[in-house]
């Protein structure tokens, strides 16, 4: 199996937010990270008539990518760099892996949030990836790519699990805490995303952040599996073995937030 599943966790852009918002207010300068913050979520909240606080994708800072990565006897599950990372660097790393392995990307609503904000940062930094960006060919090894490219919402370099089980119907989309328990997997460990930017600003917070989205990709990992599973790409054999596989891995990392995974998971879990 080569693959690489991933998710980012966000926090507002708040260097952004004194720029955007800084002929509106003098005094942005002066203000904390927390309180220029809090402005942008009340603007955000104004645009959607109090419907979301959520800010647009442009305005989120990636704090942290995790991935289960797995290609040929490579297998890795885990947060990219070091906690104290700068973003660039972060983003850059991410990339990499895409231009030296070119593995098919999973993801959790990516084609909807996390590619996007990839996108913008990576603009932002300037960080480069001719082979995710390729689309037709201009390279002789890359001609597949005209037809299949991590671009389009129809192909299998990106597959966005919530986007192709729904159908790529909006009003069947569900969260990946949903469908984790759904089928018995732990769902969401202790914080939510809408809690990251709190938890940030705490001391030790990004820790808890990398630990947090570390489990949404196992649970990201486990449906991708089972997805296989249903479409015939591994047999009840396979599925068998990449579940417990898994187990072993995270067993033999002794990390509490994966002890504490393992122990609220049924292995393999139930068909």
């Amino acid at each position: 199996m080569n693959v690489l599943v991933f998710d980012i966790e966000t926090i507002p852009d708040v260097a952004t937010g004194r720029r955007l918002y800084g002929h509106h207010r003098t005094d942005l300068d002066k203000l904390s990270d927390e309180e220029v913050a809090r402005i942008m979520f009340q603007q955000r909240s104004q645009e959607t008539e109090g419907k979301s606080e959520m800010l647009r994708h442009h305005l989120q800072k990636i704090v942290a990518i995790s991935a289960v990565l797995i290609s040929g006897k490579l297998y890795k599950v885990g947060s990219l760099c070091e906690p104290e990372t700068t973003e660039k660097e972060l983003i850059q790393r991410f990339f990499d892996l895409i231009q030296r392995l070119t593995p098919p990307l999973v993801s959790w609503n990516g084609g909807n949030f996390d590619l996007p904000v990839l996108h913008y940062r990576a603009l932002l930094h300037g960080v480069v990836c001719p082979r995710y960006w390729s689309t037709h060919g201009q390279e002789p090894f890359d001609k597949k790519f005209q037809y299949n490219n991590y671009l389009n919402r129809y192909h299998e370099r990106h597959t966005d699990l919530m986007d192709v089980l729904a159908a790529y119907q909006p009003q069947a989309f569900a969260s990946l805490d949903a469908i984790a328990i759904l089928l018995g997997l732990p769902g969401k460990l202790g914080m939510s995303g809408d809690k990251v930017w709190e938890v940030y600003r705490q001391e030790g917070g990004i820790q808890r952040i990398r630990q947090y989205c570390e489990t949404d990709v196992l649970n990201t990992y486990l449906i991708f599996l089972r997805f296989q599973l249903i479409r015939g790409r591994l047999s009840q054999e396979d599925y068998t073995r990449e579940c417990i596989r898994l187990r072993d891995f995270l067993t033999a990392a002794n990390k509490p937030h994966f002890d504490a995974f393992v122990a609220a998971t049924i292995w393999p879990p139930q068909v």
